[in-house]
């Protein structure tokens, strides 16, 4: 069996006494105090959490640009340099091959970064559709480690202790900074609803950012269990559950990133068809009229006990204290309102659709 593989700071997460369990092909830590007061500390003041297991692929060259364009549904003809942008790759059906976020570093120099768990299935489809292009692909995973720092508080404790002016940082938009003799790159990004940042550094760089911050006690350490939470609570989909191979970004509600009306892309008559026609099902919010925990892969009933879906991500919410769900369901039970049962073990609880944003975000605009 392959050994998973560990982040730059495994050993600090280990010092901390973080739980630690397979993730995507790493060992990563899942809670340290507790996933409650974790996600707490996000919502309420700062959290940081190591993200180093994303990964990173460089794509330069004279057609990059309409090479990126070609491979990802988001549109960055003529984007502006220090502009990132939220996307999907997708197979010729539609299925989504994975979501990922593209960094604008300069004319015809992109960064794509990846999903953890899809790192190799990425760069190989990457590769695989360069045929024609005048662009190098340059997998460059192993050369970041990549930390989060979310929450209320996030900007001004990177001010004042990094002395990184990051302020000016518009929402979905990044700079390069120096810190520790390297060239590093900050993002006003993240993936819990709260205003945060995302830093990419080298490894060294990267363990110096993370210990000078726990050293301050300012920073809650973090765990991917909250980080799920978190995302799930401002319905942000996770690929695997909300996007899949088979799940198009039109049956997730996240038509707004596929652009169709930028220039051919992979994908794109699958998606304009969808649009034009419509889809069988969609992904919707439930909230249980009980406490009673939904999980992945839990059945969504009607009324008449027949199966219409299943739960993609449930949990008795942190921030709003209800049992909630996101759930793929066939499409003519989509309606908000609409009154539905969860069968959780031997039982079915009613249930109800609602938005699938549970909690208002508070991102910096």
């Amino acid at each position: 069996m392959d050994q998973n593989k560990r982040t730059c700071l495994y050993d600090s997460h280990v010092k901390l006494g973080a739980q630690i369990s397979p993730f995507g092909g790493f060992d990563m830590p899942i809670q340290y105090k507790g996933i409650v007061e974790e996600h707490n500390a996000v919502r309420e003041a700062c959290g940081m959490f190591d993200v180093s297991h994303m990964g990173e692929v460089a794509v330069t060259g004279p057609e990059a640009e309409r090479f990126v364009n070609y491979i990802f549904t988001n549109d960055l003809t003529g984007a502006p340099t220090g502009k990132c942008y939220y996307g999907m790759m997708l197979h010729p059906s539609g299925g989504t091959v994975d979501d990922l976020i593209v960094y604008k570093r300069g004319d015809n120099d992109f960064f794509l970064v990846i999903n953890a768990a899809n790192i190799d299935k990425d760069v190989t489809w990457i590769t695989s559709h360069a045929t024609g292009f005048d662009v190098k692909i340059d997998h460059q995973s192993d050369l970041y480690g990549e930390i989060a720092i979310q929450g209320p508080k996030a900007e001004s404790i990177i001010i004042e202790e990094l002395n990184l002016p990051v302020a000016d940082l518009e929402f979905y938009s990044f700079s390069t900074y120096e810190y520790n003799g390297d060239q590093i790159i900050i993002s006003r990004t993240g993936y819990t609803g709260e205003d945060g940042f995302e830093i990419y550094a080298s490894n060294a760089t990267t363990q110096k950012i993370w210990d000078t911050l726990i050293s301050t006690g300012r920073v809650e350490p973090c765990g991917l269990g909250c980080r799920d939470t978190l995302r799930f609570e401002v319905g942000l989909p996770l690929y695997g559950d909300e996007l899949a191979d088979d799940i198009t970004p039109i049956e997730a509600g996240l038509g707004i990133f596929v652009k169709l009306d930028k220039p051919d892309f992979i994908g794109k008559d699958a998606i304009a068809a969808q649009k034009a026609e419509g889809v069988k099902r969609k992904l919707v919010g439930i909230e249980l009229q009980d406490r009673a925990i939904p999980r992945h892969g839990y059945e969504i009933l009607n009324a008449d006990d027949e199966v219409v879906g299943h739960v993609t991500t449930g949990y008795h919410a942190i921030s709003v204290d209800k049992s909630i769900a996101m759930a793929l369901v066939d499409a003519k039970y989509a309606a908000l309102g609409t009154e539905l049962k969860v069968r959780i073990r031997r039982k079915t609880f009613p249930a109800v659709v609602v938005k699938k944003k549970f909690y208002k975000k508070s991102y910096k605009q």
